[in-house]
């Protein structure tokens, strides 16, 4: 399994879960291999590279196959995704959005997926592998903390999901995706536990575990016939 994004949060989670499962995990992110890190083997399994600068993918999918070694790719999870704040931490939105962070944003949430599902399709074809892709309930609502373009480009991901699902079918590939909404990680926002108490029917946040079980089930046998779906993990917010 490839997963974008596991440095924190609802990425640490995924890895903690596949791991568990025997899975061999290959991640991703911009940041260089932390000496802190105790995942096993995680240093050889660790993949630097920047999903804003597009020029990078073709790069990042030489390297993967480098360390598959012939095998076939069972899983891409495409987790990492950013959304800029204001400086004081409010949300972005169409007014305060500049051309240089729609482009960032939408490079690294949606460009670079579709980027690196194409250069990998081979690998997931001889697997019969499962895409998951990591939306938001922000993309299919305003969402008080998120800002436009991260709104933006998660509704794009929902609908590339679509078209993933509708073109890879047919080789045998899943495309999925999943939509967390108010999840207990680090990096919540303030104001957080009054939109839970307002907004979320079952009046607590979800945790990483929950949305890493879901994942983990999407990339397996017991979700076999489940293609261009979109499955909301928030507690009934979305209603």
């Amino acid at each position: 399994m490839l997963l974008t994004g596991a440095s924190r949060g609802i990425g640490h989670a995924t890895v903690k879960m596949f791991l568990g499962q025997g899975w061999r995990v290959l991640t991703v992110s911009r940041q260089p291999f932390s000496e802190d890190c105790l995942w096993p083997s995680a240093r050889e399994s660790h993949i630097q590279a920047d999903l804003a600068d597009l020029s990078q993918i073709d790069r990042l999918a030489a390297t993967v196959r480098e360390r598959l070694n012939g095998c076939p790719l069972h899983a891409l999870v495409n987790n990492a995704g950013i959304s800029p704040k204001a400086a004081d931490g409010g949300r972005l939105g169409v007014a305060e959005t500049d051309a240089d962070v729609w482009t960032k944003v939408l490079n690294v949430n949606l460009v670079s997926i579709a980027l690196l599902a194409r250069a990998l399709m081979p690998e997931l074809e001889r697997a019969g592998g499962s895409i998951v892709n990591v939306t938001s309930i922000a993309g299919s609502r305003v969402h008080p903390f998120a800002g436009v373009a991260y709104a933006a480009s998660k509704a794009g991901l929902a609908a590339l999901t679509r078209e993933l699902a509708h073109e890879f079918g047919a080789r045998g590939i899943r495309a999925n995706a999943i939509a967390p909404g108010e999840i207990a990680t680090s990096i919540l926002s303030p104001g957080t536990d009054q939109l839970v108490e307002a907004e979320v029917p079952m009046k607590r946040l979800g945790t990483t575990q929950e949305v890493a079980e879901t994942i983990l089930f999407l990339c397996s046998e017991r979700s076999s016939y489940i293609n261009g779906a979109e499955i909301h993990i928030n507690g009934g917010q979305h209603v």
